[in-house]
């Protein structure tokens, strides 16, 4: 698939990997204060509650989620339930380099799940542009000396990773599939809250299932209350209203380049916040990253 970017497409599909990056980080500062998936199913516990008000007539008998529950219901189990919790699943066991190295695989995994399930084909620009994009991730993550990619060790949180990553795929390729009436796809709040809905069902059985195995004894604090607050707002709602609207505009394939920004928005953030200094090839990785997004949506 292929599209023309607009000033507000690139804005709204920049913003979500600027707010993931954030939860990485977050996810990771918390990850020995509660465990992984019961921060997924607090999140989006909160998360529903914000919501609500704002569109919680999508939840009656006449709004149509109901004649299409099982959409919704795969929707919130593949993008709440399993995506995030995997992704602080991964949190626990890999290194940040490492979990990013796997999500930057989200182009390939893209484009095969279209190819393989919903009959979308791939053509040489997109090749191209994951070529380009991954290269950019790849200069961040080896801190512009290649030798420290060779010197990575996959981990199980790497696994967990893959597998968020795949589930990730199926979610945003099952966005582009409209089925269900108008009115819920054209208020944004009412579609995330009818697939929050059923993923807070999801991961709070998840979660249960996580304490009957003997999780780690949550240590409640301020730190830990802000960071709900901010894992339950940004990368949540914000994060997941724009993805939703722009990736059934711009394409999965397309906004799965914008996810590769993640890496470099985390870099940002680290010597915003732990006093680490930019480097060049921080600005060289943008450009191979921008490019990969350029070249793939390119029209012939």
């Amino acid at each position: 698939m292929t599209t023309r970017l607009t000033s507000k497409t690139i804005f709204l599909l920049t913003l979500p990997p600027l707010l993931w990056a954030g939860n990485a980080i977050v996810g990771r500062l918390v990850h020995d204060q509660l465990p992984p998936v019961l921060l997924n199913f607090l999140r989006w516990g909160i998360a529903f509650f914000l919501l609500l008000p704002l569109a919680g007539p999508v939840f009656r008998r006449d709004a149509g989620l109901w004649k299409h529950w099982k959409r919704y219901a795969m929707l919130g189990l593949l993008g709440i339930g399993m995506y995030n919790a995997l992704q602080y699943m991964a949190l626990q066991s890999s290194t940040p380099i490492n979990v990013t190295l796997v999500a930057s695989g989200m182009p390939v995994w893209m484009m095969l799940t279209g190819w393989l399930f919903f009959g979308v084909p791939v053509n040489r620009r997109q090749v191209a542009g994951a070529v380009l994009s991954i290269a950019g991730v790849l200069l961040v993550l080896a801190r512009g000396e290649w030798r420290h990619v060779l010197e990575l060790r996959l981990v199980p949180g790497d696994l967990f990773m893959i597998l968020a990553t795949i589930a990730w795929s199926f979610y945003s390729w099952l966005l582009t599939r409209t089925t269900e009436p108008a009115g819920i796809r054209a208020d944004w709040a009412g579609f995330l809250l009818a697939q929050v809905a059923f993923g807070v069902l999801w991961s709070g059985g998840f979660a249960l299932g996580e304490q009957a195995l003997g999780a780690i004894p949550v240590q409640w604090s301020r730190a830990l209350a802000a960071a709900l607050l901010y894992v339950s707002t940004g990368p949540a709602i914000i994060a997941f209203g724009c993805w939703g609207a722009d990736v059934r505009e711009a394409g999965p394939s397309v906004g799965s380049f914008f996810v590769n920004l993640t890496p470099l928005f985390a870099a940002v953030l680290s010597a915003a916040f732990l006093g680490e200094a930019p480097h060049g090839y921080h600005a060289a990785a943008f450009a191979l990253i921008v490019g990969g997004i350029v070249v793939s949506a390119r029209r012939g």
